[in-house]
């Protein structure tokens, strides 16, 4: 295990102790904060992400990017209000590709790309699955409100034995095929065993918010700084927030517009996760194209 994981480990352990003294209603404004903080600051530098691969950085590709990226937000917000469920298809899928690309980063170059797609997303899946299986309540209400399609109780559950099966599967034959891997899948097995304590005993959004900041948001943040500076220290951690800055309170600002135009708490949650989507999408591209590069 790294240095950081086992700080990620003691700090999510402490949040679920910080759990057990706070009402449902303050562990979502702690939760909601940590997201609005760590969690948007990790997508705040995608920018600069783009600029930096461009090796000629020749302006005008980077105002072409910028409007593309601009764009695909614009568009994923359409998609949510004309098409919601097939927007929240989409961002489950994409987020499932993105949290399993960062926990399987190493993997990358190194491996068969089908490989490392295959544990990335089905990684990525069974996590959020596996998140969902414990809150399925609030989740399936957080669905309606943002598709106004009811589910059956048993699909949760049902998605979470067949995409578990197909990670179990993938992850044995990954197992027996690579020697040099069984190190890091029996880490990421206990990291799973640790997930499912906290998703289980924590409500979804303080659950969420654990998984989200300590174990994907803080490692991003490091992984960026060592591709845009070529290390962590304070002083590469201020560049990195200066850069991000103007992003990050525009970002801020329209989730607490949000916030006072829809002040009930359903329909809140059903407009969050979709302004969460529409900033998901193209940062999950740069992280891609990021790893790719390293």
């Amino acid at each position: 295990m790294s240095k950081y994981s086992n700080i990620a480990i003691v700090a999510s352990f402490f949040g679920l102790w910080l759990d057990s003294f706070f009402s449902n209603q303050i562990q979502i404004i702690l939760g909601f904060s940590l997201i609005f903080s760590f969690g948007i600051l990790h997508g705040a530098n995608d920018l600069l992400l783009i600029e930096n691969k461009n090796t000629k950085k020749i302006t005008y590709f980077f105002i072409k990017t910028l409007i593309i990226y601009i764009l695909i937000v614009i568009l994923s917000a359409i998609l949510f209000y004309f098409i919601p469920w097939l927007a929240l298809f989409l961002f489950i899928i994409v987020s499932a590709f993105h949290f399993g690309e960062q926990q399987w980063k190493e993997l990358i170059g190194l491996y068969p790309n089908w490989i490392c797609n295959l544990i990335g997303f089905t990684y990525g899946l069974f996590i959020l699955l596996l998140l969902f299986i414990f809150h399925t309540s609030e989740v399936e209400n957080i669905i309606f409100e943002i598709t106004k399609i009811q589910i059956p109780t048993f699909y949760l559950p049902l998605l979470f034995k067949i995409f578990g099966s197909i990670f179990f599967i993938t992850i044995a034959y990954t197992y027996y095929k690579y020697k040099i891997l069984r190190e890091k899948i029996r880490t990421e097995l206990f990291y799973l065993i640790v997930f499912t304590i906290i998703f289980k005993t924590s409500s979804l959004i303080w659950g969420f918010s654990i998984y989200f900041i300590l174990w994907h948001s803080i490692p991003s943040i490091l992984e960026q700084m060592k591709f845009l500076y070529g290390e962590f220290s304070f002083q590469n951690f201020k560049s990195y927030c200066k850069s991000a800055l103007v992003y990050w309170l525009v970002s801020i600002i329209g989730i607490t517009l949000l916030y006072y135009m829809f002040k009930d708490i359903q329909i809140f949650n059903a407009i969050f996760f979709s302004f969460l989507a529409a900033i998901t999408f193209p940062h999950a591209f740069v992280i891609t194209k990021m790893f790719n590069k390293k």
